[in-house]
């Protein structure tokens, strides 16, 4: 069974190992430096997936010029995509073109079997590591340990994390413990990211302002913000060795807001976004001057929550103080706008983007007034609209053709342009995009 898990992953990963080897036309010797270090990565994982012991002879070739940090760092950053997916996620797309939901809860402790994919994939880490350090004689970098306590994060196994820690203090610096934090942080393990954070004393490790803001992102992730608040309080006692900056706040006001959309209630709805005002304004108060992101975030939540007023306020403060708003901001208003079926100003607030030179619109912009155009039963609008976004290069959702080609045809009226379907199977065709299958060999990866 481990083997056909292995197997699947590496037909939907080649773009990892191929990502290492860039031919370069115009310098042979860096093509085949990048070939050579393709190739070291390849033997290297499949003496791991077929479970053999790491042989010097057996995966060293002879154009082998010795082990240097980047060919490390790659072999160790592909492990996790071999071994700690879960089989229900094979098949779905790459992590970057899939969108990240946030946990709502800290994820509980695991009382089943641990999965024997992950423990294998953690101790052939381990024995790369070492083995490259005892055999080779290479000696491990801070950067190379960040890695290693990276992959040892991502498999939850945080008691091997421990003892990793302990054995290598030498190599365990503040940025290593931040990359834990944020690993743990992105997995929803809020308190193991703010034991790791506590650890930082016993390693003998300071923290800066970015491990301060990046457990504090941690725990807004699993809504722990009593121990958020704490922590901010502590940063702004005087004379504190770490003060916040604007991302600190930034990073609470969004986690207020979105707090606030998770629940049905009037009342902590509204207890949110008061906090999300008041950590606004108390940024402001300590010096800080919010940037278009901090406007965002809060834009977006008063929007979000039908608070269009002190929406509007912000807009116009941040157009005086000359921080220009973008995109985002110019799409909160419009799906307020589009849901309260107020759409002139929704229309109206897009061109006003394109006007100011403040963003073009995309498919974001165009879907919610289309959306709302249908639902009032302007579907010649809606159809005029949707020929405008693919006249601009943007294709439709399928829910979004779908709803308008049925209101057409309810009406009696013409069917959209073909061209939107030829547009909809190319974007099908490049997400379900097979890479060529990879066969497994006792000596290597063959495409």
């Amino acid at each position: 069974m481990r083997f056909i898990y292995s197997l699947h992953r590496i037909q939907g990963s080649e773009g990892i190992k191929t990502r290492v080897g860039i031919l370069n036309s115009d310098n042979k010797m860096t093509s085949r430096r990048s070939m050579n270090s393709d190739h070291l990565i390849r033997q290297v994982m499949s003496a791991m997936i077929q479970d053999h012991p790491f042989d010097f002879t057996r995966i060293i070739s002879s154009h082998f010029r010795g082990w240097t940090d980047d060919s490390i760092l790659s072999t160790l950053a592909s492990i996790p995509h071999y071994f700690f997916l879960q089989p229900r996620f094979i098949g779905r797309q790459s992590t970057s073109s899939r969108r990240h939901r946030r946990p709502l809860k800290q994820m509980p402790k695991s009382h089943t079997t641990p999965n024997p994919n992950i423990s294998f994939g953690v101790e052939k880490a381990l024995n790369f590591y070492k083995w490259v350090e005892i055999q080779c004689g290479f000696l491990h970098s801070e950067s190379t340990c960040r890695e290693m306590c990276r992959v040892l994060a991502k498999s939850d196994q945080l008691q091997i994390l421990w003892g990793f820690l302990r054995e290598n203090e030498s190599n365990i610096t503040t940025s290593t413990v931040t990359a834990i934090i944020k690993v743990l942080g992105e997995l929803g393990r809020g308190r193991e990211a703010l034991a790791a954070f506590y650890r930082m004393k016993q390693l003998h490790c300071k923290p800066d302002v970015q491990a301060y803001n990046v457990v504090i992102s941690a725990l807004c992730r699993v809504g722990k913000m009593k121990r958020v608040r704490l922590l901010l309080e502590q940063m702004e006692l005087p004379g504190f060795h770490c003060p916040p900056d604007k991302y600190t706040y930034t990073i609470l006001i969004d986690a207020y807001c979105k707090r606030g959309l998770q629940t049905g209630c009037r009342k902590a709805i509204r207890r949110r976004i008061w906090e999300a005002n008041h950590m606004f304004r108390r940024m402001i108060f300590n010096g800080f001057s919010p940037d278009v992101v901090t406007y965002n975030c809060l834009i977006n939540g008063l929007c979000k929550t039908y608070r269009i007023d002190r929406a509007l306020e912000l807009f116009d403060e941040m157009r005086k103080k000359n921080c220009y708003p973008n995109r985002v901001t110019y799409t909160s208003f419009i799906r307020y706008y589009s849901a309260v079926n107020e759409i002139e100003k929704a229309v109206e607030m897009m061109r006003v983007m394109a006007r100011e030179k403040h963003g073009s619109a995309t498919t974001s912009c165009y879907t919610p007034i289309i959306h709302a155009l249908c639902e009032d039963g302007r579907t010649r609008e809606a159809k005029e609209l949707t020929e405008e976004m693919v006249s601009r290069g943007f294709i439709p959702r399928e829910f979004t053709y779908n709803l308008i080609r049925h209101a057409l045809a309810g009406e009696g009226g013409e069917d959209l342009s073909r061209s939107i379907e030829s547009g909809m199977e190319a974007r099908y065709k490049r997400t379900l995009h097979t890479r060529p299958l990879m066969r497994i060999t006792s000596n290597s990866i063959e495409t």
